[in-house]
């Protein structure tokens, strides 16, 4: 073998031995780059709802009580903790914990699922009480923002149950866990999002 020949083979070699890592990277930062746009998506309706907020004060503290604080606050403290259960979950892969790991996920889709209980008993009792996206002003943008909040809880329940299936058949490793990783990192974006919405429309109105 000629002296070309072997530096080429080094060359690979040191490309293949960072390829993990180098791939975590670039997930991150694509996922980066989609959470981004998710943050404008949110920022603007953030934005939108706090100008009418500002024009229509009277409307919006008075339909806001009508909220129920306790589902809500209750769904806060699911989330929070799911946040805590998918940190853990990771920490376990890069541990080599691969039960702990399957465990903690399996805690953050079932909480994930509980919130999403928790708002179908709110907005049922909301429907009950004869308030409807088009009731007015403040409940078409407190459904419109929950609701599409609600459409990235089951993404996020989607990505992680398609991680803990991985999971499950070995498919991680203390030295491979970016899907674990770039779903974890989209799950606490869910969670953050969340914990805006909650002050804005439950306890500021």
């Amino acid at each position: 073998m000629t002296d070309q020949e072997q530096r080429a083979g080094h060359s690979s070699a040191a490309h293949e031995a960072e390829s993990p890592e180098q791939g975590l990277e670039t997930a991150k930062l694509g996922t980066w780059a989609f959470l981004a746009t998710e943050v404008l998506l949110f920022g603007g309706l953030f934005t939108t709802y706090i100008i009418y907020r500002m024009k229509y004060p009277e409307l919006f503290y008075t339909e806001h009580l009508k909220l129920s604080r306790p589902l809500g606050m209750v769904n806060t403290v699911v989330l929070i903790t799911s946040s805590l259960t998918v940190a853990l979950g990771i920490a376990a892969i890069k541990r080599g914990r691969q039960l702990a790991a399957r465990v903690y996920i399996g805690l953050t889709i079932a909480m994930a699922c509980g919130f999403l209980g928790v708002k179908y008993v709110e907005w049922s009792e909301d429907f009950a009480h004869g308030l409807y996206p088009g009731t007015n002003l403040f409940f078409s943008l407190y459904f419109m923002m929950t609701g599409l909040h609600g459409i990235h809880v089951v993404a996020g329940i989607a990505a992680l149950s398609w991680v803990l299936f991985l999971a499950c058949r070995g498919k991680f490793s203390e030295e491979y866990s970016t899907p674990v990783e770039i779903s974890g990192l989209y799950w606490h974006f869910v969670d953050l999002v969340w914990i805006y919405l909650f002050p804005l429309l439950y306890l500021v109105g």
